[in-house]
C-alpha cells in the first residue's frame, strides 16, 4: 500500500551565515519581497533535515516529493546529489531508497533541499511585473510504494491520464483511462464499471462508457467522477474528472456543453500580504470564496503553474480555466529548454482537471524581445509539445497591447488574447473598443480575448473628479464600469479577464503610495477590503440579490451636491438620507443620486435599498459635509492644467509641453530632456517598465500623444513643474 509522510515540519533553514528553525510551506521573501525597493534577497539558501529511514517491506520503494520550489532545487542525501531541477512552480520527485541509511541511534540521514531564485538566463521568469519569491513554499513529502507500483518517476504526473470524450446527442461519454507502472495487472474502476488490464512495457488502458452521462457544466453544475486504478501490490492511484465539450467560435465567443458560456472573470496571483507565496490550503479556500462572491465564472492563473490544491478547488467550484507557464516579458535565448521543460510538467501534472481549458504558451512575450526566428521556433515548439500531450485542449497567448495584430507569432496558437491598458497606462478608455473592433473586423475568423485591463487604485484616495492616473479607488470604478459595457456589447470576445483579483507584491514599484505593490486588484493584497470595483462585477455577474453604495472611504465632503453611485443587480434602488427617502431610480447596474449636502459640517446616514422576494437588502455609508478638501484623499494635489503658461508669453516657434513624444525627441537637446524624465518613471513601475520602454510599438504608440497629456497620465508631476518643464522646452527653438 502507498504511504505518504509530510515532511514540512523541523527544517533549518540557511541564509548565508543565518541559521533558523522553519516549517513548511515557507519563503525566504516574505517581507523584502513586498516591501519596495526592488532589493529582494535573490540568491541561494539552504533546508536541511534530519531523516530516520521510514519502516517499509521488501522491495519498497521511498520518493521524496517537492511540490514547490522557486525557482531552481538541488536534493542531497547524506552529502550525495540525487537530483537537480529548474522551475519553481511544478512538483518533482527523487528517488531515495538506495541512499537512505538504517541503524542505530544517531544513524539519521541528512537531507539538504538547495534552492536559488538568483537572476540568471535559463530559468523562466526572469523579467516580469511580480515578485520572484525563493523558498520551499508548497508542501514537501515521502512516498512510500511497493516493488511494483505507479509511477512516480516522470514529470512528477500522477501516473494516471484520464480523457473523456461526450457525445452530447447520445448524453453519453466514452472514458480512456491510462496507467503507467512497474509492471503488473491493472484494474481499473469507472462509475461503478471495473477492467483489469496487463501492464505491456509499463503502460496499461482502459475503455469505459458512460450512459446518461452527468455532464461537469461549469459554476451550474461541477460534476466530477472518479477513475481509480489499482496494481496487485496494492499500489493505488485515482483521478477526478468532468465530462464536458467545449469550443471558441470566432463570431459567437465560448460555448460549454454545446450553449454559448461567455467567459468572464478575473486573473490571479499566488501570494498574500505577509505569507509571500508559502499559501496553506485555507489560503487557497479563502481566495475561492472570494471568486465565488464576485460571481466570475473563468480564471487565468497568471503567470505560472499554481498548486495543485488550487486547481482541485476550480474543479469543484466550476471555476474555467486558463493555466500557463512562465514564459513571460523577455525570450531569453538560453531559456528555450526551460520553457519546454515547464510546459511539459504543466500539462502532465495538471492533465486531469476539467477546470483547465487551454494552456498558454507565454505572455507579454514581446514585450521586452524581437519577434524573431529563435521566438517563433520556440513558441512552435511549444504549441506542438501541448497538442501531442494533449489533443482535447487549446493553445493560447496573452498578447502586449503594442504588439501588431499582423505579426507572425499570432498564427502559432489556436486562439489569441490581448493585454491592453489603454485609459490607464496610456491613451483613452475608448482606445479598447477601437482595437477589439478594427481586430474583429480585420480578422473574423480568428477568435480574440482580452486577458488583461486593469487601473491601479488604493483605497485611501478618493476623488470626486476622478481621472487616470490618480489611483483613485473612484476611478477604478469608473474605468471598469466603462470596460464591463464596452465587453458585455462584445459577446465575440471568447474569454475576458480583469487584471487583477487581488493587489500582489511587484517588489520594484513604487507608485499610488505604496511600495512594492501592483494595486489593479479589485480586492487589497491581505484580501480584507473589497474596493468599489469589485462590487460592480457582483452586480453584473452574481445572482444573489446585492446593493453596493460606492465611497464608503470617502467620508470627508465639501461638494454643495454629491453623486451617491450605487451597483445593484436589481432594476430598481431607492436611496434614503437620515432615514427619509431622498430617491428612487431604475437602472442597469450603476445607479447615480445627486444628494445635497446643505449643511456644512454635518454628517448624512446615506442607505441604498432593494426589494428581494425575501424582503429588503441594504447597503449604508456615512457622509461628512466639511469645508475644506481633505488632503489625505487625494495621491498628489492636481489641478486641471490648462492655463500652465501665460498665453502672451507662448512662442510657437520653440518647443512646450503641448507638442508631441515624437516631435521633441525628433531634436537632441528636447528628446535627451524628456528622455531623462522618462526613464525616471519607468523606473518606479518596476523592471518590466525599465525592459519594455524601448518597444518599438510602444514608443509609436507614445510618440503620438502630446507630452502633457502623459504627464497628466502619470499622475506624479505637480502643475509648478510641468511649468518649469514647460519653459525649458521655450528656450528650444523648433527647425
Amino acid at each position: 500500500m502507498r504511504k505518504i509522510i509530510s515532511l514540512n515540519d523541523n527544517w533549518k533553514f540557511c541564509q548565508n551565515d543565518q541559521v533558523s528553525n522553519v516549517n513548511l510551506p515557507h519563503t525566504w521573501n516574505a517581507v523584502d519581497g513586498q516591501d519596495g525597493g526592488n532589493d529582494y534577497f535573490r540568491g541561494t539558501c539552504r533546508y536541511v533535515r534530519m531523516l530516520e529511514k521510514p519502516q517499509m517491506e521488501a522491495g519498497s520503494r521511498v520518493f521524496l516529493e517537492i511540490k514547490g520550489a522557486a525557482m531552481s532545487a538541488g536534493v542531497s542525501l547524506n552529502g550525495k546529489e540525487l537530483a537537480f531541477h529548474r522551475g519553481g512552480y511544478s512538483t518533482f520527485r527523487t528517488d531515495l531508497t538506495e541512499h537512505l541509511v538504517s541503524g542505530g541511534e544517531g544513524a539519521a540521514n541528512e537531507l539538504i533541499i538547495t534552492v536559488d531564485n538568483s537572476d540568471n538566463d535559463v530559468v523562466y521568469p526572469q523579467k516580469a511585473d511580480f515578485t520572484f519569491y525563493g523558498g520551499l513554499y508548497r508542501d514537501v513529502n515521502l512516498i512510500i510504494v511497493p516493488e511494483t507500483h505507479f509511477d512516480l518517476s516522470y514529470c512528477g504526473a500522477p501516473g494516471i491520464k484520464v480523457t473523456p470524450t461526450v457525445n452530447l446527442e447520445k448524453k453519453s461519454a466514452s472514458v480512456r483511462v491510462e496507467t503507467w507502472q512497474t509492471g503488473g495487472n491493472v484494474t481499473v474502476t469507472v462509475d461503478g464499471q471495473s477492467r483489469t488490464v496487463r501492464s505491456e512495457n509499463g503502460y496499461a488502458s482502459a475503455e469505459f462508457v458512460i450512459e446518461n452521462v452527468h455532464l461537469w457544466d461549469g459554476v451550474q453544475d461541477p460534476y466530477l467522477y472518479m477513475a481509480k486504478a489499482v496494481l496487485d501490490s496494492g499500489d493505488e492511484v485515482s483521478a477526478r474528472f468532468g465530462c464536458r465539450t467545449f469550443e471558441i467560435d470566432a463570431q459567437k465567443g465560448f460555448f460549454l456543453n454545446g450553449r454559448s458560456y461567455p467567459l468572464r472573470g478575473v486573473s490571479r496571483h499566488q501570494d498574500c500580504k505577509g505569507a509571500g507565496n508559502a499559501l496553506t490550503m485555507e489560503h487557497h479556500k479563502k481566495d475561492m470564496e472570494i471568486v465565488r462572491e464576485i460571481g466570475a465564472n473563468t480564471l487565468r492563473l497568471a503567470h505560472y503553474q499554481h498548486a495543485d490544491e488550487f486547481y482541485d478547488l476550480c474543479d469543484e467550484n466550476g471555476i474555467l480555466v486558463w493555466a500557463e507557464i512562465p514564459y513571460i516579458t523577455m525570450h531569453m535565448k538560453n531559456g528555450r529548454e526551460n520553457t519546454l521543460s515547464q510546459m511539459e510538467e504543466l500539462v502532465a501534472q495538471c492533465y486531469n482537471h476539467p477546470s483547465i481549458v487551454v494552456w498558454g504558451l507565454s505572455n507579454e512575450i514581446t514585450a521586452a524581445s524581437a519577434v524573431n526566428e529563435d521566438l517563433l521556433e520556440n513558441h512552435r515548439l511549444l504549441n506542438e509539445l501541448c497538442h501531442r500531450m494533449d489533443q482535447t485542449r487549446l493553445t493560447t497567448m496573452a498578447n502586449v497591447f503594442m504588439l501588431e495584430t499582423d505579426s507572425p507569432i499570432l498564427d502559432i496558437p489556436d486562439v489569441n488574447s490581448y493585454n491592453l491598458y489603454f485609459g490607464w497606462y496610456l491613451g483613452e478608455l475608448e482606445q479598447n473598443e477601437e482595437f477589439f473592433d478594427e481586430f474583429h473586423e480585420k480578422y473574423p475568423d480568428r477568435p480574440i480575448g482580452f486577458s488583461e485591463y486593469g487601473a491601479d487604485a488604493n483605497p485611501r484616495f478618493q476623488n470626486s473628479h476622478p481621472e487616470k492616473g490618480d489611483y483613485s479607488e473612484s476611478y477604478q470604478a469608473l474605468y471598469h464600469e466603462h470596460m464591463l459595457d464596452m465587453i458585455e456589447k462584445r459577446p465575440w470576445l471568447w474569454a475576458t479577464h480583469v487584471w487583477n483579483l487581488f493587489d500582489f507584491a511587484a517588489d520594484g514599484r513604487d507608485e499610488g503610495g505604496k511600495h512594492g505593490e501592483n494595486q489593479k486588484g479589485l480586492v487589497t493584497f491581505d484580501r480584507q477590503t473589497k474596493k468599489d470595483a469589485f462590487y460592480l462585477y457582483k452586480a453584473a455577474w452574481n445572482k444573489e440579490p446585492m446593493v453596493h453604495i460606492c465611497g464608503s472611504r470617502y467620508v470627508d465632503r465639501t461638494q454643495e451636491v454629491t453623486e451617491i453611485r450605487v451597483y445593484s443587480n436589481a432594476e430598481e434602488v431607492s436611496v434614503y438620507v437620515n432615514g427619509t427617502l431622498f430617491q428612487t431610480l431604475q437602472a442597469h447596474r450603476v445607479f447615480c443620486f445627486q444628494v445635497p449636502l446643505a449643511e456644512k459640517e454635518a454628517e448624512y446616514r446615506i442607505e441604498a435599498r432593494i426589494q428581494t422576494p425575501d424582503g429588503t437588502v441594504s447597503d449604508a455609508i456615512v457622509v461628512r459635509s466639511v469645508r475644506e478638501e481633505n488632503p489625505e484623499y487625494l495621491f498628489a494635489k492636481k489641478q486641471d492644467v490648462v492655463n500652465w503658461f501665460d498665453q502672451d508669453e507662448f512662442d510657437p516657434g520653440c518647443f512646450s509641453v503641448s507638442d508631441t513624444l515624437a516631435d521633441l525627441r525628433a531634436n537632441p537637446e528636447a528628446g535627451a530632456i524628456v528622455n531623462q524624465m522618462m526613464e525616471k518613471g519607468a523606473a518606479s513601475r518596476g523592471d518590466v517598465a525599465e525592459a519594455v520602454k524601448d518597444n518599438p510599438g510602444l514608443q509609436r504608440m507614445m510618440g503620438r500623444m502630446t507630452l502633457i497629456s502623459l504627464l497628466k497620465q502619470a499622475g506624479e508631476i505637480d502643475e509648478e513643474s510641468i511649468r518649469q518643464l514647460n519653459r525649458i522646452l521655450q528656450k528650444i527653438k523648433k527647425a
